[in-house]
Formats: C-alpha cells, structure tokens, sequence
C-alpha cells in the first residue's frame, strides 16, 4: 500500500528493512521537514517525481525529446508535467511517470516531498513545480514514449564527484548566463531541475 502523507517513524523502520541507508536518511529527514508551498493560485500546477532506487543507490532522470514547442527541450529532467484539470499533484506525478518512463509509482513508497519551485525568469512559463519523491525497492527497467529522448538509473554517487557541480553558461536573449549545473555522462542537469535536485543532495550529507 502507498505511503500518502508524510512518513511516519514507524514507517521509516519498515523503509530501513528494503532499503539503503542514504535513502533511508532522506525519508527520516523529509519526514522532519515540513515542504515549503507556493500559494500562488493563478498559475499552471505541474509535479514532478524524483525516484530513487537502491543497489546502487541511484536516481531516474529523462531526457526529454527535442519539440520545437518545448523550452526545456532537450534538458535532463524528472518525470512530470502538468496538472489536469481535477487532478491531485501527486496522482500528476505518478501518471507523467507512468506515461513518460512506463514506471508504475501508485504502490511505490512516498518518502516525502521537495519544497515547491517556480522559475525565476519571465522567459519560461509561470509554473509552479511540485516535486514528490518516490523509493522503489530495486531499479526497474525504462520504457521512454515519444516525449522523452533517453532515461537512465544515474548512481548517487555521481552527484558529488569532485568537479561535477560547476557553471554551466546559457543564452537568455542574447545575455551570457552561468549558474549552477552537475555535468554527467548522461547530460548536464541545471536550470529548475538543478533547483529540485541541490536540496535533495543536501539532505543526503550525513553532517547536515
């Protein structure tokens, strides 16, 4: 049965039964943090599912297909989209998940939830991102659809080796931009999903 609200501790022991000891750190840790929530309740909803996996510990991340009409075209990402009209975030995260990678998340373990995030640029849609994370007892295999270029289990590990987070420069209306960005062989993640993905690390460092 699917965990639905935040963990609870006895929750978390059964977690430490089938799962690795970072993930479980993570589910102990969001269970400890309330999410932070944008009340702006004039723009579009979107969620997004950060899914982890043990043996090795490790992460899914898309590569979403290159569509003229897309601006994150082409961009590393966590499943997710759009809210319909009527529909819960996470019932938002678990069906793009489904629909973009084949992964059925609807008996997953809901670990937690990720603060809100909304882009900080008026070049990008006026979205509000919310972002659940999900365990899985083992790494399934992925079945991309059209939307989606490419998908990979990236190990944890990968996150955090010496020089993978460092600048990344992009052109916004003709002005040279450098933020943040963790460059693996997979892709460089930066932008809103770098947003999501930089606290989640944080939550995983055993002396936070």
């Amino acid at each position: 049965m699917p965990v639905r609200g935040r963990t609870s501790a006895g929750t978390t022991r059964g977690l430490r039964r089938t799962l690795s000891s970072p993930i479980t750190l993570l589910a102990t840790r969001l269970a400890d943090r309330p999410p932070q929530t944008h009340r702006a309740s004039d723009r579009p909803r979107a969620a997004v599912a950060v899914v982890l996996a043990p043996d090795p510990d490790a992460m899914l991340l898309i590569r979403r297909a290159e569509r003229d009409a897309d601006v994150w075209s082409g961009h590393l990402a966590f499943p997710g989209g759009r809210a319909a009209p009527g529909e819960d975030l996470r019932e938002t995260a678990e069906r793009e998940t489904r629909e973009e990678v084949g992964l059925e998340l609807a008996t997953a373990r809901r670990i937690g939830q990720l603060d809100d995030i909304a882009p900080n640029t008026r070049a990008l849609p006026p979205i509000v991102v919310r972002p659940f994370v999900f365990a899985l007892p083992r790494a399934l295999p992925l079945v991309p659809n059209h939307e989606v270029a490419g998908a990979a289990w990236i190990p944890l590990s990968d996150f955090t080796r010496p020089g993978v987070l460092r600048p990344v420069e992009h052109q916004r209306h003709g002005t040279l931009v450098r933020m943040a960005g963790y460059h693996l062989e997979f892709g460089v993640v930066w932008g809103l999903t770098e947003r999501i993905l930089t606290p989640l690390l944080d939550l995983l460092r055993t002396d936070s």
